[in-house]
C-alpha cells in the first residue's frame, strides 16, 4: 500500500494542485494540519481535500479559525486566519472544526498529528526525532515545523513530510512525501516540486495579505 502524506498546505492552492499533478498513483492521501492559514484560497484547499476524502488533523490555524481566536504577535498568522473565516464557506468552517487531534490508520500502522504525540503545539524538529516518540505504529506523521524530515528506528519511522504551502527549510518548492507499506517493511521517499510562486505572491497581494506572507515564499523561510 501506498500513501501521499501531506502537511502544512496554509492556503496554497497553486502549491496544492502542483503537489497533486506531481504525486503518482497511491491508495490514499493524508494530512497532517493547517490546511488554511498564511495564504489566500483556504475554501479552495478545503475544498480539495473534503472531495478526495482525506483524512486530517487539525492544526494550529485551523484549530484557530475553528474557535474563532486570533494570533497574538504574528501578523502575517493573524491576518492569514481573519481571511480564512471570512473565505470559508459554513459548511467547509464546520469541516475544520470536527477535525480531530489524531488519526491512526490503516489498522494501526500510520499514526497522524500535527505537532507532537502528547505536547500540543510544540515544534519537533528533526533533532528531536527519536523512537520515545512512536506508540506501536509503523510510521508516526508530525508536522508544524515546515521542516522536511524523516528518521527510521528500529520500531518505526518518524515523518515529516514538509510544508506544501510554505516549506520553512531554505528550498521553496512544495514538500509531501510516499509512504510504502509492504510486507518486508516500510520505506518513505520526500519528494519537492516546482510551482509558479510568482503567482500566489501576486494572489497574497491582491488578497490584502501581508507582503512577507509573499516574500518569504521565495526563500522558504
Amino acid at each position: 500500500m501506498r500513501v501521499g502524506v501531506l502537511s502544512d498546505i496554509h492556503a496554497n492552492r497553486v502549491a496544492l494542485d502542483a503537489v497533486f499533478d506531481d504525486m503518482p498513483d497511491v491508495d490514499a492521501v493524508v494530512c497532517a494540519g493547517d490546511v488554511v492559514g498564511y495564504n489566500p484560497w483556504p475554501a479552495e484547499c478545503v475544498a480539495a481535500l473534503r472531495e478526495r476524502d482525506v483524512p486530517t488533523v487539525m492544526g494550529n490555524h485551523d484549530r484557530t479559525v475553528a474557535t474563532g481566536a486570533s494570533f497574538h504577535g504574528n501578523g502575517m498568522a493573524s491576518a492569514g486566519v481573519t481571511h480564512a473565516k471570512r473565505d470559508l464557506s459554513d459548511a467547509q468552517a464546520e469541516w475544520v472544526r470536527g477535525l480531530p487531534r489524531e488519526r491512526v490508520l490503516f489498522d494501526g500502522r500510520l499514526k497522524v498529528v500535527h505537532d507532537h504525540p502528547t505536547r500540543r503545539d510544540h515544534y519537533t524538529y528533526p533533532e528531536q526525532f527519536s523512537s520515545d516518540l512512536l506508540d506501536g505504529e509503523d510510521v508516526l506523521v508530525l508536522g508544524h515545523t515546515h521542516v522536511q524530515a524523516h528518521e527510521e528506528f528500529p520500531d518505526g519511522v518518524v515523518l515529516n513530510p514538509g510544508s506544501v504551502g510554505q516549506p520553512r527549510d531554505r528550498d521553496p518548492r512544495a514538500a509531501y512525501a510516499l509512504v510504502e507499506f509492504a510486507e518486508s517493511g516500510v520505506s518513505v521517499e520526500e519528494r519537492r516540486v516546482a510551482y509558479d510562486i510568482g503567482a500566489v505572491a501576486d494572489a497574497v497581494r491582491d488578497a490584502g495579505l501581508p507582503e512577507a506572507t509573499a516574500s518569504r515564499l521565495r526563500d522558504g523561510r
